[in-house]
């Protein structure tokens, strides 16, 4: 009786665990650069995300290339890669330089996907 208990109560605790875990994995968040980065490993970030997804949207005349900065650039790069490999915690990691938000980050025309 007491295993049956017990069980009961891991599987109770997997389910209540689950289910908060769903609710937050469900709301939609991005993945920007730390304000205290600094610029070495912000530009590491760019080449890197950049590296793996299309980060075309940061040339000149695209309409995330402004501010032209390199927090900036590199929120967008590191929110591209974060997005395109399905929105992991460990997908912003970059050493640790990157920070999940649940604040769309989009400005005017440049939209955060």
């Amino acid at each position: 009786m007491a295993k049956a208990a017990i069980a009961l109560f891991f599987l109770l605790l997997s389910l209540i665990s689950v289910c908060n875990s769903s609710i937050v994995s469900g709301q939609k968040t991005w993945c920007v650069a730390k304000p205290s980065s600094d610029q070495a490993a912000l530009l590491n970030n760019i080449n890197y995300a950049c590296s793996q997804v299309d980060c075309r949207i940061l040339q000149k005349g695209c309409p995330c290339s402004s501010p032209d900065s390199l927090i900036n650039h590199a929120s967008i790069a590191m929110n591209l890669y974060y997005q395109s490999r399905g929105r992991n915690h460990w997908n912003c990691y970059f050493g640790n330089s990157g920070l999940i938000v649940i604040t769309d980050p989009s400005y005017g025309n440049c939209i955060y996907e």
